[in-house]
């Protein structure tokens, strides 16, 4: 596969990379070096990751979620502390599970914005995977949509507002899809979707007068917000 430069006269993003894993770690490194990110520190250790991004201020940090000393969610608990202190910092979160625990927190973190939760397993594509963390330093919110489901699974009451297929097309809005690209992956008409993405607005009451992309990410975080079912 050939390497992917940025634009001209784009600064490369500086990341910080944080996995338990050295050989994940290092292969990590190497490949957003390919793709021009400057990885300008690796750690093992959520502290670590906390003290790096303090040291370094990068403009990314892509971390995985279970690491030292309990392996449960400790990585993740250190990207919603690193949001709080900087909402602006970009974050990617990875994991082989989705933890239920902090995720809501850190997808509602720094108004929803610069954030992605991604699943190791279905990143298939790395010149796919190197272009979502550039949209994701650029301001998108980016969500598996396995993850999606599952933390909207949790939260009955409001998902029973939507219908099946809403729910469809809210996880792909979430995933970063365009109205286009829904209607492929869904196979049905892009004014459809529009009528779709209109009538979850409106279950959400979200305003017009908040832009388009905007009432998108909060479709996606209202949910994250609410209470789990009792």
């Amino acid at each position: 596969m050939s390497e992917v430069a940025s634009p001209a006269g784009t600064e490369r993003a500086r990341v910080v990379l944080a996995d338990d894993a050295v050989l994940l770690r290092e292969g990590m490194a190497g490949l957003l070096a390919r793709f021009d990110f400057t990885v300008v520190a690796a750690v093992g250790e959520p502290d670590h990751l906390i003290a790096a991004v303090a040291e370094h201020d990068p403009d990314l940090v892509v971390t995985d979620i279970r690491m030292p000393p309990g392996f449960t969610d400790e990585g993740l608990r250190a990207a919603v502390e690193l949001r709080r202190r900087n909402p602006d910092l970009a974050v990617v979160a990875l994991s082989q599970y989705v933890e239920q625990s902090y995720a809501a927190d850190l997808l509602d973190s720094g108004n929803g914005e610069r954030v992605g939760y991604l699943l190791k397993d279905r990143v298939v594509d790395v010149e796919e995977f190197a272009e979502t963390l550039r949209r994701v330093v650029a301001g998108a919110t980016i969500v598996d949509p396995q993850v999606v489901r599952q933390l909207l699974n949790r939260r009955r009451d409001p998902v029973e507002r939507l219908t099946s297929r809403e729910r469809e097309v809210l996880a792909l809005v979430a995933e970063g899809c365009s109205n286009t690209s829904i209607a492929r992956a869904l196979v049905v008409t892009e004014a459809a979707v529009g009528k779709h993405i209109g009538a979850i607005m409106a279950k959400l009451d979200l305003p017009p007068e908040d832009g388009d992309v905007n009432r998108r990410v909060m479709a996606v975080l209202a949910y994250l917000r609410t209470t789990p079912p009792r």
